[in-house]
């Protein structure tokens, strides 16, 4: 391909669309002072045991520029002419500079996108793009192909407790009080601006229900396709994918479920559960028969 499409561990694709047409930049995860390779040192439950017992410290960190650029100049060296490198949102990583950095300083031109989001959040968008260069798109095209999506996207998500957002900075220690003091289920919701608190419940169960609804609210009227993420709550995903299956009906093109890996786990802690939503485009009506 002309242009190479580069995107990070935290976008969480599962095994069905990973099919090597994106480059993949492991984010660090520290076990107890042990730093290891999200996806290749670390997985999910060693994290999600870690936090559980409370034994060992848990603290994640984002790739060096000397890392991404190792990757762009490699791809230079493959022959594209051009990359473009999405990642996870800026607001909550410093993923997104550590790669604008190696942009400046790559062989060859890289657009570096803010997918404004995490998870299939980050996995939605680099897919458009790498299906826009294995279209034969040029660099601008790719790069539009993911921000399309992004415009396009919604993520949603449940915790059991703010605490573990929290401790590692992602949520602020007012909006944490809040839901620790009146017992509340938190649901939040991922954007350009960070996490923000998109509604408060009582129950898990009904955390759980809410989080469905806002998640067909998201999708509007016309075809989606929609990742569930858990940690160490399969069961939990399950019931909110059949929820959905059930809600969305025709309109579903798409259902992916995954667990998160070790960096988002170590943020959120065991029982998350999420909703990632793609408003797929319309077709043209002008390229249709008739």
């Amino acid at each position: 391909m002309a242009v190479a499409v580069v995107t990070d561990s935290t976008a969480y694709l599962p095994a069905a669309v990973g099919d090597g047409t994106l480059t993949v930049v492991p984010l660090h995860i520290v076990l107890g002072g042990v730093s290891g390779r999200e996806g290749v040192d670390v997985t999910p439950a060693e994290v999600a045991v870690a936090l559980t017992a409370r034994r060992v410290s848990v603290t994640t960190s984002q790739p060096t520029p000397a890392e991404f650029k190792q990757v762009y100049d490699h791809l230079f060296a493959a022959g594209v002419d051009g990359v473009v490198s999405v990642h996870l949102a800026g607001a909550l990583s410093g993923t997104l500079g550590s790669a604008a950095i190696a942009a400046k300083q790559a062989a060859g031109p890289v657009e570096v996108v803010d997918s404004c989001s995490a998870a299939m959040g980050v996995g939605f968008p680099a897919l458009a793009a790498a299906r826009a260069a294995a279209e034969g798109r040029d660099l601008k095209g790719v790069r539009e192909a993911a921000l399309s999506t992004i415009s396009r996207t919604s993520t949603f998500f449940y915790v059991d407790t703010l605490e573990h957002l929290r401790r590692g900075g992602r949520i602020n220690a007012a909006s944490a009080l809040v839901g620790t003091a009146l017992a509340v289920k938190p649901l939040l919701e991922v954007s350009a601006g960070g996490i923000s608190m998109r509604d408060k419940v009582r129950t898990a169960a009904r955390a759980l229900d809410r989080l469905v609804a806002l998640a067909v609210q998201a999708s509007g009227d016309g075809p989606v396709e929609v990742a569930v993420h858990h940690l160490a709550a399969a069961e939990r995903a399950g019931s909110v994918a059949a929820a959905l299956r059930e809600r969305l009906g025709d309109r579903l093109c798409e259902l992916y479920t995954s667990e998160v890996g070790a960096v988002v786990a170590a943020h959120v802690g065991p029982g998350l559960a999420g909703i990632v939503v793609h408003r797929l485009p319309e077709p043209d009506q002008s390229l249709l028969p008739g």
